[in-house]
């Protein structure tokens, strides 16, 4: 089974993710929003599946940072997508995508087991 893994290298719960997935023996692609930008299409295909509210990292500091303007916009799709793209720490990591197209968000050994 092969799986796409998108998230950001140097993040904690990346490197729990994949050293999870090894210890399976899972093989799987990664992809790093650092050195390749989502795009407008991966987004939405994300945010169909899961709901915008679940693929934004509320928890990091780039959201925190943010006025309540910002935020505000956040809960409006098209005004999000823009602000993910430039802003890829704020989505949630990692978002896993599955043979059978479905995902799963943030790292979970149960759920993530569940779908190997």
């Amino acid at each position: 089974m092969s799986l796409v893994v998108y998230g950001i290298k140097n993040c904690n719960t990346m490197k729990k993710t994949f050293d999870f997935l090894e210890s399976q023996g899972v093989n799987y692609e990664f992809i790093d929003y650092k050195k390749q930008k989502p795009t407008d299409e991966l987004l939405r295909s994300f945010i169909d599946k899961a709901g915008l509210d679940a693929v934004i990292n509320k928890k990091g500091m780039t959201y925190r940072k943010m006025d309540e303007e910002q935020r505000t916009a956040l809960e409006n799709e098209d005004k999000a997508i823009p602000v993910l793209i430039e802003n890829s720490s704020m989505i949630k990591r990692p978002i896993i995508l599955y043979p059978d197209e479905s995902i799963s968000l943030g790292f979970d050994e149960e759920v993530i087991s569940s779908k190997l």
